[in-house]
């Protein structure tokens, strides 16, 4: 992308530096400029974007390195916002925050380097034949050999005629034209300002839910398609864990994962696992319908803060192909920290702890992106947001979370405690939410599985009970309790070990599928019910603790992702042996 940032569509207007400060640059002479606008700073003419104007005074924020640009150093205006070049190639690379490849970056991180970008050639099939009819959204032509899934040339938001001309079959690069419309052109790659969302013909409800394969998530706080999510979490709780188990399983066409100035080595361990994960929709590598947007703690600052805006965009653009495509956000902390340093080097009046006061604002414009829609091709597609919170000490209280809390549909607020007893994912559900879980449950029930409210409801009032009896246990003693608190006990432990409890690491329990979900669920239910019917009829709580409840326990990792079956058979078992207890 580092000669589309050097080619101007206009008449390029002069300006100089006079002031630089880190990602901050000042500049005079700038005639006729406007916000949001991209800049070339210096000779080598590096990418900025205009943030603020006062008189003839433009404050500019830079996204690379700054060392070596002065003052009096040649700006010239662009014409443009700052844009996505968005095309086939976006499946399985890995990108910087401006959607520069990162396989290429020795190439255009050499300021005297011809920064072309090398083209890869694609096999076009057209769908549509000269003189044909052709709206906004329409299918000109696929490209079957794309990655992961089936890449589709639309016509852009706009554009209404008939097909003037369509190129042959063959094979063409992305930036060629393969068809014209309404006097046109239109090519195989399109560009789009990352800032602005994508036109739809409709937003319509989020009432289906996303799978993620991971059970306190699916059971407990499901997110829907279209929906948004936040992970908050302290220093070790797992919040990357969770988010590269949701990104390799979740029930989605398209993953975008936007690693926004996380450490290095955590977006290396998630290159090395895609790279080696087999997609099991397509039998391929999951990588291969994956688009990550590299973004890392050391690389510059304010591509941090532009890469959660590329991430959707590209999220948006498969949306509007028809796809369902999710973004994961790791983390929107270390975004919202890019957004405080710049804000204090240009002198904005600092609100909570120093963070802008548009902190709330921009949080909003992020979450609210994610949708179901119709699109304007007529497709059904949606966007679906997930995002990290990294609150300092944990306390989730700081600015970034309670803001975030306000404008996503779900919160998986991750407990230390958990984590530091070995429990993932360490979402706890205290602290959690979902405001998504009653569509949810009308969802099930007109799909096949009529219990699931119920279901729900009973896993979320037996894990506040149980929370409340074991602070009581904890002052006097399990012993003391009644049977029936005891056995309120005995279901606590069953579904934290038996069913929210998960192993990435195991190749049976690394995903679940809803009907397993189920079984799990439904197995601990009906052994707790028993058991409250046995205390009922005399038998002490102590009888029944002291019974060997592993096969249940160990029904999540022996047997298969979708072993709803073999877990019935479980339950069976141990029902039997509760039934010697009469």
């Amino acid at each position: 992308m580092g000669s589309r940032l050097s080619e101007g569509h206009g008449r390029q207007r002069p300006g100089r530096v006079v002031r630089v400060s880190g990602p901050l640059v000042e500049i005079e002479g700038l005639a006729n400029v406007a916000m949001s606008e991209l800049v070339g700073l210096g000779r080598h003419r590096l990418p900025g974007e205009v943030v603020a104007i006062r008189g003839t005074g433009v404050t500019v924020q830079a996204y690379e390195y700054t060392g070596g640009l002065a003052a009096g150093d040649p700006v010239v205006a662009l014409g443009r916002p700052l844009s996505a070049r968005l095309g086939p190639e976006l499946l399985g690379g890995v990108f910087d925050g401006l959607l520069r490849p990162l396989t290429t970056a020795p190439t255009w991180l050499i300021p005297d380097a011809d920064r072309r970008d090398a083209l890869r050639s694609w096999a076009w099939r057209p769908s549509v034949a000269e003189g044909e009819a052709a709206t906004e959204g329409t299918v000109l032509g696929t490209l079957p050999e794309a990655l992961g899934v089936e890449y589709r040339v639309l016509v852009p938001p706009g554009v209404n005629g008939r097909v003037d001309w369509v190129a042959a079959i063959g094979d063409y690069q992305s930036s060629e034209t393969v068809a014209s419309v309404g006097d046109t052109s239109i090519r195989i790659g399109v560009d789009w300002p990352v800032r602005r969302a994508r036109p739809v013909r409709e937003r319509v409800d989020a009432d289906e839910p996303l799978l993620t394969g991971q059970r306190v998530i699916d059971a407990v706080f499901p997110l829907a398609r279209g929906s948004s999510a936040a992970v908050p979490g302290g220093f070790g709780t797992g919040k990357t864990m969770l988010l590269q188990q949701i990104a390799k399983w979740c029930a989605a066409d398209v993953i975008v994962y936007v690693g926004c100035g996380e450490r290095g080595n955590e977006l290396a361990d998630v290159l090395t696992e895609l790279a080696e994960l087999s997609d099991p929709r397509t039998g391929r590598l999951l990588a291969e319908r994956t688009v990550i947007i590299a973004n890392t703690s050391n690389m510059p600052m304010m591509a941090r803060e532009a890469s959660i805006y590329t991430g959707v965009t590209v999220a948006e653009y498969f949306r509007d192909m028809g796809y369902h495509a999710v973004v994961i956000a790791d983390s929107t902390s270390r975004w919202a920290e890019a957004l405080r340093e710049f804000a204090s080097r240009s002198g904005a009046l600092p609100a909570e702890e120093g963070y802008p006061s548009s902190l709330s604002s921009a949080l909003a414009a992020f979450y609210e992106r994610a949708g179901r829609v119709v699109t304007l091709g007529g497709a059904e597609g949606s966007v679906t947001i997930v995002g990290a919170v990294s609150p300092p000490g944990g306390d989730i209280t700081e600015p970034v979370t309670a803001h975030t809390q306000r404008f996503v549909r779900g919160l998986w607020s991750l407990d230390r405690n958990l984590a530091y007893a070995r429990h993932y994912p360490a979402v706890g559900w205290a602290g959690s939410f979902s405001r998504d879980a009653d569509k949810m449950g009308v969802w099930y029930a007109r799909n096949g599985d009529p219990e699931w409210g119920r279901r729900r409801g009973r896993v979320t009032q037996l894990l506040a009970d149980n929370d409340r009896l074991a602070d009581l246990a904890d002052l006097v003693g399990a012993g003391s309790l009644p049977g029936h608190e005891r056995i309120v006990l005995l279901a606590g432990r069953l579904l934290r070990e038996g069913v929210l409890q998960q192993s990435a690491l195991s190749p049976n329990d690394a995903h679940c599928t809803a009907a397993k979900t189920a079984s799990l669920i439904d197995a601990v239910l009906a052994v707790i019910d028993r058991c409250d019917s046995l205390v009922d009829h005399g038998v002490t709580a102590s009888q029944i603790e002291e019974l060997d409840f592993s096969p249940l326990l160990r029904a999540a990792q022996e047997t298969a992702p979708d072993g709803a079956h073999d877990v019935t058979a479980r339950r069976e078992q141990i029902l039997g042996v509760l039934a010697g207890l009469k």
